[in-house]
């Protein structure tokens, strides 16, 4: 028996319709070769001011719009426009708890023949009530997968191409059926790549340190948020460059960062505790720190976030 969904409405083929109605045929070309990309914002509740906050969407549809760009896909709208039609999802789908948003753009067509050019696009948009993507955020537990990260000059990192997460899912299966809450995978030059699907660093000597945007790894916006609440906010030093497997397991702490992970300690990396074994006190006060941002409760990052509920009319 199928369950029901946890959301009523998309945004599909340029209008709101009931979530049932948003469907693609199965000669679909997205479907068929992976000719699509996606984003992945989140909205967070804040119960004293009764206001859902979607965090830093602007940078976000920047990135829907470059992945569409390189997939030769003309997108009919523009940043703040995609902004908009956000929050007027979620305005109907009326969440008072957190949720995570789904924006894809892929090619259309129903035709057989792989190629980008002279192909339609479309965009369309779904919400769901979300929590935690890993479920030992405050101590995940990880292993080192057999795979290769896929590289830039094959299918570029920095764009979230649906057909590039199959390699996502054979690092992240391997690592669940091996025990693991996560993986993490190197890439061709054998070097620290990132996880699955999220930035990573780790700390040593009290600095913190995550690999390069040339290391074959998404240009994640919260790894770009974490690096400047650090220096910000935490007065530490980060360095980009590139991670040894190895400087994992002598490593003081570690974690893991993106959208749909949030901030997710690493106490465990090849059954070798990271430091103590435990949450440390820097992924602690990172955490307290960005919760509290994408919350719209720290004053200094408040333009980070845009209020769904207070700014724009009722979606009709």
């Amino acid at each position: 028996m199928t369950a029901k969904p946890q959301n009523k409405y998309a945004f599909f083929e340029g209008k709101f319709v009931p979530i049932e109605d948003a469907k693609v045929s199965i000669m679909t070309h997205a479907l068929n070769y992976g000719t699509g990309a996606f984003g992945g914002l989140r909205g967070y509740w804040n119960s004293e001011e009764e206001e859902l906050f979607v965090f830093r969407p602007y940078e976000h549809y920047e990135r829907v719009l470059a992945s569409a760009k390189m997939l030769m896909i003309d997108l009919p709208y523009t940043r703040d426009e995609l902004v908009n039609i956000t929050l007027q999802l979620l305005q109907k789908e009326g969440y008072r708890e957190d949720c995570y948003l789904r924006p894809l753009v892929y090619k259309s067509e129903s035709i057989i023949g792989v190629r980008l050019n002279n192909l339609e696009g479309q965009f369309s948009l779904f919400s769901i009530p979300f929590g935690r993507y890993v479920s030992n955020e405050e101590g995940a537990r990880v292993g080192f997968s057999s795979w290769t990260r896929v590289s830039d000059n094959s299918v570029p990192a920095r764009g979230k191409f649906t057909g590039a997460y199959i390699n996502s899912a054979f690092i992240k299966t391997e690592a669940l059926l091996n025990g693991f809450d996560e993986a993490l995978v190197l890439d061709d030059s054998g070097h620290v790549a990132e996880g699955s699907a999220e930035n990573v660093f780790i700390v040593r000597n009290g600095t913190l340190i995550t690999p390069p945007v040339n290391a074959d790894i998404l240009e994640g916006i919260t790894r770009r948020t974490i690096i400047q609440l650090v220096r910000e906010q935490l007065g530490l030093e980060v360095v980009e460059r590139p991670l040894d497997r190895t400087e994992f397991y002598v490593a003081e702490e570690a974690f893991f960062c993106g959208t749909g992970v949030q901030l997710a300690a690493i106490i465990e990396v090849d059954h070798r505790p990271v430091g103590t074994g435990k949450m440390g006190p820097i992924v602690r006060d990172l955490r307290d720190l960005y919760f509290r941002v994408v919350r719209g409760q720290h004053p200094d990052y408040r333009h980070w976030v845009t209020p769904v509920y207070a700014q724009v009319p009722s979606a009709k």
